[in-house]
């Protein structure tokens, strides 16, 4: 796991799409096959969770 590369977000974003949704879109790429992978009550949870987080919601 590392961060979310420079040249993705620079390359979402002149595309006209705003910072944090560009970095929301990268994430949710990275992690919608494992996602799909869980049972819907866990995925519908964890995508649910990744929100908050992409939000600041926690911690």
């Amino acid at each position: 796991v590392s961060k979310i590369g420079e040249e993705q977000l620079f390359y979402l974003m002149s595309r006209g799409i705003g910072e944090d949704e560009a970095a929301a879109m990268i994430v949710g790429g990275f992690i919608e096959p494992l996602v799909k992978e869980l049972p819907m009550e866990y995925a519908v949870e964890m995508n649910r969770l990744i929100q908050l987080q992409m939000e600041g919601s926690i911690g």
